[in-house]
């Protein structure tokens, strides 16, 4: 780690750190917290994500569904209008809805194979993305004056790196540069993420194979055809089988860095209460003689 002890990590001029775990349990939270302290840089990598990496694709699948509009269609075609994603930290619907679920095409769905292909679109923007961790640190320091800087990582980010692969270039690329923090949540954060995805299920990221196998399982129990299933009855059957699939991989991702969990998070309230954290999860990783 590249904080070797609480007191390194207290003492360091210069804190920088990675949140990753599950989506809900207050990364992008404790992220905006530490940026309006007024010395962190906040650096979200969905953001990057649906901005630097997928922004044109986004907005090329808006007009190409304005484009089906003749009112539209004339504006777009004499540069009359501009269509483009509105994304912000806090509201990347713009991504979610491009990432899009598969199934009944007058529900909403897209072809599974379409669906795969912007899977991978993501698999490749989200490793991108993370690389980019690095040189936004210089940045926020040369260019902002930012000492301090907090990497707010995406739910999926145990989807796109080998935890258990001690060359994996992305975790050693995130774990020479910043101190990685898993927020680990119980049992009852899973059954209550289930939950309110149950409510308001949305797109998102999983591994192919583990797709391509829940999806074909999906087809068979259901008996139906793909231009048959509901969208969100599939995702939401997906859910909590990818919280499950997921639970391995931020645990083994975990031997690079620290841990803290959720209930720990929810309590923080300042950037000091944050440093308390981390110096308290430094001293647990610590050896002992």
């Amino acid at each position: 780690m590249i904080y070797k002890s609480a007191d390194d990590w207290r003492n360091a001029p210069r804190k920088k750190v990675l949140l990753f775990g599950m989506s809900g349990l207050g990364k992008t939270h404790v992220s905006n917290l530490l940026r309006d302290s007024g010395d962190w840089f906040h650096y979200s990598v969905d953001y990057r994500i649906g901005t630097r990496y997928m922004g044109e694709h986004i907005a090329d699948n808006a007009k190409s569904e304005a484009m089906k509009v003749p009112f539209l269609r004339e504006l777009l075609m004499t540069d009359s209008i501009y269509i483009g994603s509105n994304i912000t930290f806090n509201n990347l619907a713009p991504l979610s809805a491009y990432l899009g679920k598969p199934g009944n095409p007058e529900q909403g769905g897209v072809p599974f194979a379409e669906y795969l292909r912007r899977q991978e679109q993501h698999h490749a923007a989200e490793v991108s993305a993370l690389l980019d961790t690095a040189p936004f640190i210089d940045r926020a320091h040369d260019l902002y004056g930012y000492d301090n800087f907090v990497c707010d990582t995406g739910g999926s980010i145990c989807e796109v790196v080998d935890p258990n692969n001690p060359d994996d270039p992305v975790l050693n690329s995130l774990a020479d540069n910043t101190l990685m923090v898993w927020i680990k949540g119980s049992d009852a954060h899973a059954d209550e993420l289930a939950r309110r995805f149950d409510k308001a299920p949305k797109p998102m990221y999983y591994q192919a194979d583990f797709l391509t196998s829940r999806w074909d399982q999906y087809l068979s129990e259901s008996q139906l055809a793909e231009d048959q299933v509901d969208p969100n009855a599939f995702v939401r059957w997906t859910y909590s089988a990818a919280l499950a699939h997921r639970q391995p991989l931020y645990q083994a991702m975990s031997k690079w860095g620290v841990t803290v969990t959720a209930e720990e998070v929810a309590k923080i309230k300042s950037a000091a209460d944050f440093d308390d954290l981390i110096a308290r999860a430094i001293e647990r990783t610590e050896p002992t003689e």
